[in-house]
């Protein structure tokens, strides 16, 4: 029988929760008595957890219909939920929300169980927070996933109505249909963000481009939800112009949800160059780059 590893960080603050691909690190602040029962509740959820998306992976894996959710399970409903806003003029499936909903459901726990200051939930780099009032997290932005780096820092309030971020592109731990580097998205949810990077990341693009190198999803991962779309591989050295073109696409893109109240704002990294499309929490940092990374949440 497969066990969660579920332990202490050598810090003694922050807790470290794994269970096959579901890696995350979660922080809390409050009284020592809280931030335990937080702890214990964290771990009770999550044990099972992958479990429970395993019984509908099938279902998890197919395209999501805007209309109707077949799903049973809370948190597949949820990542159900998070990507049918654009089910009807996208192909995407809930599994492009799951590492935003579950740090959701783990936060949520947490909750439930301990009135918290603060506390994060960080699934990869796609982060749910809770702040009450007058506290505040500094998130600090990476370039993309595989650099270490920190180029800017951005604060968010409890007054803001961010409580999600999330990060795509083609250097993140999923294929990519699109050539960004990254794309960081705040949400009101982890799992809002978490949908909501993937279609923006897709469309930073140039199609047909000869420098762009493409395959099938599936003959990387037999059983990738994208089956035989072609997912971005390597991008050669882009003109200035063809740069501006893809991020100009995805910009329109993040345009169109900040409008439809999808997401609160984003950022759009490729090739060096950065595109911001958001609302104050953005422009507090004049840019947003990559995933705002665990290592890089300042409290």
């Amino acid at each position: 029988m497969r066990v969660p590893q579920i332990r202490l960080l050598a810090d003694g603050r922050r807790l470290h929760l794994q269970d096959g691909p579901i890696d995350l690190i979660v922080e809390a602040c409050g009284r020592e008595t809280d931030v335990g029962a937080a702890y214990d509740a964290a771990a009770r959820r999550f044990t099972g957890l992958l479990d429970e998306l395993c019984s509908e992976l099938p279902l998890l894996r197919q395209a999501a219909d805007p209309a109707r959710c077949l799903l049973q399970v809370v948190i597949a409903r949820r990542m159900h939920a998070a990507v049918a806003p654009f089910a009807a003029e996208h192909f995407i499936t809930p599994m492009a929300a799951v590492a935003g909903a579950v740090a959701e459901e783990i936060l949520g726990a947490m909750l439930r169980e301990a009135r918290l200051d603060r506390a994060y939930v960080n699934n990869g780099g796609d982060i749910a927070l809770h702040l009450a009032d007058g506290e505040q997290f500094t998130v600090g932005l990476m370039d993309r996933p595989d650099a270490s780096g920190l180029l800017r820092t951005m604060t968010i309030d409890a007054g803001d109505p961010t409580r999600g971020v999330a990060t795509s592109g083609r250097h993140g731990r999923s294929f990519s249909l699109g050539i960004a580097d990254a794309v960081t998205v705040l949400a009101r949810t982890a799992s809002q963000a978490d949908a909501a990077a993937t279609i923006i990341a897709n469309a930073v693009d140039l199609p047909g481009h000869p420098a762009i190198v493409r395959c099938p999803a599936n003959d990387l991962q037999p059983d990738s939800d994208l089956v035989a779309r072609l997912v971005t591989r390597d991008v050669g050295q882009l003109s200035n112009d063809e740069i501006s073109g893809a991020l100009d696409a995805g910009a329109a893109c993040a345009r169109k949800l900040l409008v439809a109240g999808l997401i609160d704002g984003a950022g759009l990294r490729l090739q060096g160059e950065t595109v911001v499309v958001g609302t104050r929490q953005t422009r507090k940092s004049q840019a947003v780059h990559q995933s705002a990374l665990e290592s890089a949440i300042h409290v």
